[in-house]
């Protein structure tokens, strides 16, 4: 599927393309487009990736920018939509700058994908995006049901939109994990937990990313992947890498879930279970699920979730 394709990645100097990116040389592609709007880190990842046959190109451009998308998207096979604005405090400080990449953008790269002919696009989405709280949730959820609504615009032999939603990237930029672990090593006093029962999903970037390649080849449009992940409760985290150092209670931050979820029980009836993942069809295509199909009271969240990470998986 890969092999002499022209893939393009939005948000693609993040933590999650540039795993990508690092998997996708080995699928021996055509061509490799990385799209997105900082120069500084595409300079330094020109600098740490290994191409050693070229193929990787470096686009400054904004998902915003619907003139430069259609431009870049010329020639393209594949897209994996990665730009977003994704911390949920900047997000609420800054509402309107977040609608404009994370729903407009959104927008602007399915019109230019239907319009350049592209073959599939998987939009990466979160697991906020379920029952939304803060704005960057609301803001995905409205990307991710843009992204749905897109294949009754592209036709059954047009452009094939399917969003994956994923819970916590361990490895990530601002993630728990690499921030407990920052403040052991910079002598923290102290670990602050926002609440003692909070809970996430947990994934690592490697597997999270060997999963996207899988449901491109699997995905026919309109499905929404939601992976099966470990949880771990936070302050687990904290008690793992330095049970010497005490855990002090701030409170949650405006707009954090105590729980993260991935399927509700009104998704359920439309919900099919397979050994890696979850799919929620559309309504129209429900009959092509194939595989186990979840009780209708079925709900996946972080809490609930009967896979959790060791203590050992925890350290790892």
């Amino acid at each position: 599927m890969y092999r002499d394709q022209v893939i393009f990645v939005t948000g693609g100097t993040g933590s999650f393309g540039q795993e990508f990116v690092k998997q996708a040389l080995n699928k021996k592609p055509h061509k490799i487009i990385i799209y997105s709007r900082d120069e500084h880190k595409q300079v330094e990842m020109k600098r740490a990736i290994d191409d050693p046959d070229h193929r990787i190109r470096f686009f400054i451009g904004d998902v915003r920018d619907r003139n430069r998308l259609y431009r870049a998207l010329n020639g393209v096979d594949i897209v994996i939509h990665a730009a977003a604005l994704k911390h949920v405090p900047v997000a609420e400080y800054n509402p309107f700058e977040a609608i404009q990449t994370n729903i407009h953008g959104a927008q602007n790269l399915i019109d230019a994908a239907i319009d350049r002919g592209i073959n599939k696009v998987l939009a990466i989405s979160s697991d906020k995006a379920v029952n939304p709280i803060n704005l960057y949730g609301a803001t995905k959820l409205c990307s991710d049901k843009l992204f749905i609504a897109a294949n009754a615009y592209s036709g059954k032999k047009g452009t094939k939109f399917s969003v994956i939603r994923y819970g916590n990237f361990a490895e990530s930029r601002g993630s728990v994990i690499p921030y407990f672990r920052a403040l052991a090593l910079n002598g923290a006093k102290e670990f602050p937990v926002t609440d003692p029962r909070m809970t996430r999903f947990h994934i690592t970037l490697k597997d999270a990313v060997k999963l996207a390649f899988e449901v491109m080849k699997k995905m026919k449009g309109g499905e929404i992947f939601s992976p099966r992940m470990p949880s771990f409760r936070v302050v687990d985290i904290a008690k793992v890498l330095r049970p010497d150092i005490p855990i002090k209670e701030i409170g949650r931050r405006e707009g954090e879930k105590l729980h993260e979820e991935l399927i509700t029980f009104y998704d359920a009836p439309r919900t099919f279970e397979y050994k890696r993942y979850f799919v929620t069809y559309p309504r129209e295509t429900i009959e092509d699920g194939w595989g186990r199909k979840v009780s209708h009271d079925f709900v996946y969240n972080s809490e609930n979730n009967p896979e959790w990470l060791t203590e050992k998986e925890l350290l790892s």
